[in-house]
């Protein structure tokens, strides 16, 4: 398809960024360079504790020449199993630097889970907060873990661990089961061995990897994206150049309630704010929305990212209303479709928009982004951001025209290379010609602007006609007593699938025969929900993301 959209770029935004990424022979040499820059601003601040961009190249380097002194060669992996803590990009960091891919690792993954990414990227070493060694324990038998350190409060660093207080420390080891792991050894000891040793650069170039980022699991058993370091410094060259104009280096301040591990976070929050040399205030545990507040308020933040499901968690606490709201100048939703409502209510109470952007774990993950001075919620998750190509096909694989709905195919330098070890997967998602499938359905506008209707796994098939489940959500979410909503289809012996509805209600006196009125006033009647159910809370992903898929499995 031709690059209609470069038409409305934003001023000040490159149509390609092929320079700009040449410039950086890897993530490693974007990540000193920010260090050197921004040597005494901070880069996190974590519970209270601050970490400047020089302690940061400090510790990192530290944690590298550890890894190095006990054998990890350039490609081995090593794996990160914490939340949104400063070990984390400390780890994350040093493990680059001594040329060791990331395998970042959900926390809250069960045994299983965790049993079969671990095996599956042949992981020796690990890095992981005790709260989750006691799952580390029932998965280790069947991995090839031989390097363990582990983490805590506590072992904060050395001597900015003195910031944390002990009451905060005792209350959160209280929440740690019981483990009992083969010759584990703390970050502490790791970090000061690692003083002591001799730290040797790597050479690294773009096509050396530089994680294996796995996906959700949603279609079927994770698998892990490579993501090189050529795909990772040319999203956040990407995603630089797109919030470049409207942010300056060394003066934003971004939350990061989103978990780092994930890709989201990892590029929007953490790689490209480093090249900014912007501070990043770490969120421990996004679901508690008043810790949250609580956190915002002691900041003056800049930016925030988040998901749907964050921002109107945040629109419901009382409190998030007193903040001080004036120094925000972007809000970036992904990770799910934002809904108009939840839109609207955050330019009110913030005035400033939510910028709503697309991408995949396997595009690193920018893919589309609307501009960030646009205040008109439209529905649209954006423009492609500079250096890619997109493509609307159909089901046969072949282009269609502008304006047609069909799969969304991407192709750029961000697009990763395959999956690891999984030759099958590769070849069902990456075409030959370079572009990756992407399973979402959508189309483009006349001005480039990019469109989804919706996953095509998710789509409901009633009576032969498509339901998009982001449609009837959407509805549902704009009667003023629902809180969340999720659709899917179930089976229908005369249509073969209609529209169930599961719901939050902000008040409970609202009935299913009620939301199904509503609904109906606003949709045809195959698009409206056959039954309704009530739940306190629905099945989430680690960036509170609902799943679908796991309603169908009920």
């Amino acid at each position: 398809m031709e690059r209609i959209w470069l038409e409305h770029y934003p001023p000040g935004v490159p149509a390609d960024i092929t320079d700009q990424a040449a410039a950086y022979s890897s993530l490693v040499a974007m990540f000193e360079e920010s260090c050197a820059l921004h040597t005494s601003k901070t880069a996190y601040i974590s519970m209270g504790v601050t970490l400047t961009y020089g302690q940061l190249d400090e510790y990192s380097r530290q944690f590298a020449a550890w890894l190095q002194s006990i054998g990890i060669n350039k490609g081995d992996r090593v794996a990160l199993m914490m939340p949104n803590v400063l070990q984390y990009p400390v780890c994350l960091f040093g493990a680059l630097r001594a040329g060791a891919v990331v395998v970042n690792t959900n926390p809250l993954y069960t045994a299983t889970e965790l049993e079969h990414q671990l095996s599956d990227s042949g992981a020796e070493t690990i890095v992981i907060a005790e709260n989750f060694a006691a799952t580390l324990q029932q998965a280790l038998p069947h991995t090839a873990i031989k390097n363990i350190v582990v983490t805590s409060l506590g072992d904060l660093l050395g001597s900015v661990r003195g910031t944390i207080t002990d009451l905060v420390v005792r209350h959160v080891k209280k929440l740690v089961p019981a483990w009992n792991l083969p010759n584990p050894i703390s970050l502490k000891h790791a970090l000061s061995e690692g003083k002591k040793a001799s730290y040797a650069a790597i050479d690294l170039r773009h096509t050396d990897l530089a994680f294996l980022q796995y996906t959700g699991g949603t279609t079927g058993v994770a698998k892990g994206a490579m993501l090189t370091h050529g795909n990772i410094v040319a999203n956040v060259c990407q995603a630089y150049a797109w919030v470049r104009p409207y942010v300056s280096d060394g003066k934003e301040c971004i939350v990061t309630a989103l978990p780092l591990y994930h890709i989201f976070a990892l590029t929007a929050n953490c790689l490209t704010y480093m090249k900014l040399g912007a501070t990043n205030l770490l969120i421990v545990n996004a679901r508690d929305i008043p810790d949250v507040v609580k956190s915002m308020g002691k900041v003056r933040f800049t930016t925030i990212t988040g998901v749907n499901t964050l921002f109107n968690a945040l629109l419901n606490n009382a409190d998030f209303f007193k903040l001080d709201f004036s120094g925000l100048k972007v809000t970036l939703g992904g990770g799910m479709a934002v809904q108009e409502v939840v839109a609207q209510r955050w330019l009110k109470a913030t005035g400033n928009p939510i910028v709503q952007a697309y991408g995949l774990t396997e595009t690193s993950p920018a893919v589309t982004v609307n501009p960030l001075d646009r205040k008109t919620f439209t529905g649209s998750i954006g423009l492609p951001v500079p250096s890619t190509e997109i493509s609307i096909r159909d089901g046969n694989g072949r282009d269609l025209p502008q304006g047609e709905s069909g799969e969304i195919c991407v192709k750029g330098p961000q697009v990763s290379p395959g999956y690891w070890n999984r030759p099958d997967e590769t070849a069902k998602a990456f075409g030959a010609d370079g572009f990756l499938f992407t399973g979402d359905i959508g189309y483009v506008d006349p001005e480039g602007y990019v469109f989804i209707i919706d996953r095509k796994k998710d789509m409901i098939l009633v009576s032969g006609f498509n339901v998009y489940p982001n449609e009837v959500e959407a509805v549902a979410m704009e009667h003023p007593d629902v809180r969340e909503a999720a659709a899917i289809g179930v089976a229908d012996e005369h249509s073969g699938e209609v529209v169930k509805l599961y719901v939050i209600r902000k008040n409970d006196s609202l009935t299913e025969e009620a939301l199904i009125k509503h609904c109906r006033s606003k949709l045809t009647g195959y698009k409206t929900p056959k039954y309704v159910e009530f739940r306190e809370q629905l099945p989430r992903s680690n960036v509170g993301k609902i799943l679908r898929r796991k309603l169908k499995e009920e």
